[in-house]
């Protein structure tokens, strides 16, 4: 499995600020809430994101093919050099493809805890050939490494990384990711507690780097704290550029949903603001999207555009890193809610579906891990 590694040295503050009161929701579903507080930076009325004037810098290249099929709420992919690797939120099952397209359960984890977006979440495999696995327990959400045995037949030896993060029926942000740094990236949600995103002594709301055993890293922007970055509603995808530029997808409440690259310490500003806030306290998004038209989790890098997996707005977008605006969308409605994405080692990208979670309409064969091919240029 390949992997960059080196470090990745940015300046960020630290804002703790603020107390927003709002409804706990998902996939982008607009809920009313409060207006900020009167300390609250006020928050600009953001435009929307323009539409694209260039041509498009990837382009899908032929069939769309089926790699597998008849998933059960699919949320996890890993697809390495060895391995393709999905996670079934609600059945807590994990399956393996086989290079023949048969599905293998691998295992069941027995104590994740389903219930809204909770259960079964992200996967990760680390050079050692380690399966970190995000899920909910009992007592809160928490990430899990097995080793995989050499067939990828099984999971075994079972050690906790993390555990305790703050769970909820909504917005367990639920991704884990290595950056080129060698690091574990976990995306913790603000679990329905708004107000905790702005709290530097509380994990939800944030985005966390840990060594891959669960110690905190030395070189953390917040001294003996796994905080990474903060002021996040439910982070649900990571990625990195060929330059180890780090970006999140990230879903908004009423108004946007956003795009943002990812430096330490940087505050991205929930609850005070949604969007673009044009304030120095807080970083803005590379783009931004109204709720109805993205809700983006899966995210991946492929030659140099970015690529989000949308649920709500039912497509996948492609935003080329060196001009944002000129991003384009494909597969709109084709095939319903998207997930997940991952590229292949043969350059392809894998698409998960999600239409067997309870909030889209299940089409026949459903849901599917598909795989499109892209050429740069157009």
């Amino acid at each position: 499995m390949r992997r960059r590694h080196g470090a990745v040295l940015l300046a960020g503050a630290l804002v703790g600020i603020l107390a927003l009161s709002s409804c706990a929701v998902g996939d982008g579903d607009p809920t009313p809430s409060a207006p900020p507080p009167s300390s609250a930076p006020a928050t600009p009325s953001p435009t929307a994101t323009p539409e694209p004037t260039a041509a498009p810098a990837l382009w899908p290249s032929g069939e769309v093919g089926v790699a597998a099929g008849a998933l059960q709420s699919p949320w996890g992919l890993v697809v390495t050099d060895d391995v393709t690797l999905i996670g079934e939120r609600d059945t807590g099952r994990i399956l393996r493809l086989d290079p023949d397209g048969a599905l293998t359960q691998i295992a069941m984890l027995d104590d994740v805890v389903h219930g809204g977006e909770g259960g079964l979440l992200g996967l990760a495999l680390d050079d050692e050939n380690r399966l970190y696995v995000a899920s909910t327990g009992s007592d809160g959400n928490r990430v899990q490494r097995f080793a995989l045995a050499d067939d990828a037949g099984s999971l075994r030896e079972s050690e906790t990384v993390i555990a305790g993060l703050p769970s909820a029926r909504n917005h367990n942000g639920g991704q884990v990711a290595f950056g080129p740094d060698g690091r574990l990236y976990v995306t913790v949600g603000d679990a329905g507690e708004p107000e905790a995103a702005q709290d530097a002594g509380s994990l939800a709301g944030k985005i966390l780097r840990l060594n891959p055993d669960g110690t905190i890293p030395d070189d953390n922007p917040f001294p003996g704290s796994p905080v990474f970055s903060l002021g996040h509603r439910n982070v649900q995808g990571l990625a990195w550029t060929d330059d180890e530029r780090m970006f999140a997808s990230e879903f908004g409440q009423d108004t946007w949903d956003e795009l943002n690259e990812i430096v330490p310490g940087g505050n991205y500003g929930w609850p005070a603001v949604e969007g673009t806030a044009g304030h120095p306290a807080y970083i803005d998004p590379v783009l931004q999207w109204p709720t109805s038209e993205a809700s983006p989790s899966g995210l991946a890098v492929i030659g140099g555009s970015l690529v989000l997996a949308n649920l709500r707005g039912q497509s996948l977008r492609v935003v080329p890193i060196a001009d944002p605006q000129g991003q384009q969308v494909f597969f709109s409605g084709v095939y319903g809610r998207l997930r997940a994405v991952a590229v292949a080692p043969d350059g392809t990208l894998r698409i998960l579906t999600n239409n067997t979670d309870g909030r889209g309409d299940p089409r026949p064969g459903d849901d599917l891990l598909l795989s499109a091919s892209f050429v740069e240029g157009g």
